[in-house]
């Protein structure tokens, strides 16, 4: 029914604070969910899954990483009379060599599409790679503003996903029919190296960034030195290293599938942030 809200989880985040905004837009009743959000809900408190599902008729779920928390939601989903699932997964899932995962993460999120596959509702599977918004409002921003980005990373490239394209490629998926069963790996049109993600910045934001390329164990001792623990720092260069071993520079159809039309630039997400004032000092 119409007025069934479109429960969002996650909804203060990068992707799932643009599903509201969007759905939103379309004049649609949205329940939006999280620790800190309008309507409070926290994948590790079960306690609060029960109204956050009650009288929803679809849902997206980001889910926690490194858990398995989404297969008994999904079970209680069922339960509550959901039609639709659209769940947030990761790149590369098809591919053993995408990145070393040593916090479990690749597991949780294998059982999280298995749960979502095997649950008997309508469902349908966003894999974004890296989104450009971490430039702005994610792990790079803070290097960004200060002007210096110190990465190991290299020279490799990445096909960087404006989160507002996942956004609108999840929106499709929850309101129109033919998006069930598919699986949308997402990307930007084109890989860019670091160092032309950030000249790209400094050309929109109309001043110097720069990329400092850092080998690993360099980078895991300046993070050491910033507070980070050494387990902490292994995971975030672990985190860079699909952008350093050149892995998530494939494109992908996903947006194009999906929604009919290419992704965004990286120089339109970098235009429009800094009109927004996304990169002021």
């Amino acid at each position: 029914m119409p007025d069934q809200p479109i429960l969002v989880t996650g909804a203060t985040g990068k992707s799932g604070s643009r599903v509201v905004r969007q759905l939103r837009a379309k004049g649609l009743p949205v329940r939006a969910a999280a620790r800190g959000g309008e309507h409070v809900f926290d994948w590790t408190d079960s306690g609060t899954w029960d109204a956050a599902l009650e009288g929803a008729r679809s849902a997206y779920l980001v889910q926690l990483d490194g858990t398995k928390l989404v297969r008994p939601f999904v079970e209680l989903a069922v339960k509550h009379g959901l039609q639709r699932i659209v769940l947030a997964s990761g790149r590369g899932l098809d591919d053993p060599g995408y990145a070393t995962d040593t916090t479990g993460m690749l597991d949780g999120l294998l059982d999280s599409e298995a749960a979502v596959r095997e649950s008997g509702l309508e469902w349908t599977i966003s894999r974004p790679g890296w989104f450009a918004q971490n430039f702005s409002e994610g792990f790079f921003a803070d290097a960004v503003r200060a002007g210096e980005i110190r990465l190991p990373a290299g020279d490799g490239a990445a096909s960087f996903i404006d989160a507002e394209d996942i956004a609108a490629v999840v929106v499709a998926a929850l309101t129109e029919d033919g998006h069930s069963g598919q699986v949308y790996e997402v990307s930007g049109g084109e890989a860019v190296t670091m160092a032309q993600a950030v000249a790209t910045i400094s050309e929109a934001a109309g001043r110097e960034i720069r990329y400092v390329p850092l080998e690993v164990e360099d980078f895991i001792a300046e993070m050491v030195e910033q507070g980070l623990s050494r387990d902490d720092a292994q995971a975030y260069a672990d985190m860079v290293e699909p952008i350093r071993k050149g892995t998530d520079a494939y494109l992908s159809d996903g947006v194009q599938r999906a929604l009919g039309r290419p992704p965004r630039t990286f120089a339109e997400f970098a235009r429009s942030t800094a009109e927004e004032g996304g990169w002021a000092v």
